[in-house]
């Protein structure tokens, strides 16, 4: 059985795509990797789209610790440390229930 990873639509850049999508793809990279029937040529095309995406999730989970180190740090006598931060958050989600 020759399992290759969907082709149908183009895949999104790396930087563009949500984490989870990235972790996805590069699980179907994996496993058609692992299966093992593929020919040399596509499998190296596999394997060097999956180091991208590895290297995307892994910027994108050094940047989440950053800001979450952000938001927990603490100043020299066990102060929480505040400082400004971008957020996506509009008026109207100020209004919303939680």
């Amino acid at each position: 059985m020759n399992r290759r990873p969907p082709q149908d639509a183009a895949p999104e850049a790396p930087a563009t795509a949500s984490f989870e999508a990235t972790i996805k793809r590069l699980s179907e990279i994996v496993a058609a990797l692992e299966n093992g029937d593929l020919p040399l040529e596509e499998s190296l095309q596999l394997f060097e789209e999956g180091v991208k995406l590895s290297r995307a999730s892994q910027q994108k989970l050094d940047a989440a610790e950053k800001r979450v180190e952000r938001l927990l740090a603490v100043d020299a006598e066990g102060n929480p440390r505040t400082e400004p931060f971008a957020t996506t958050a509009t008026d109207a989600d100020e209004d919303a229930p939680f």
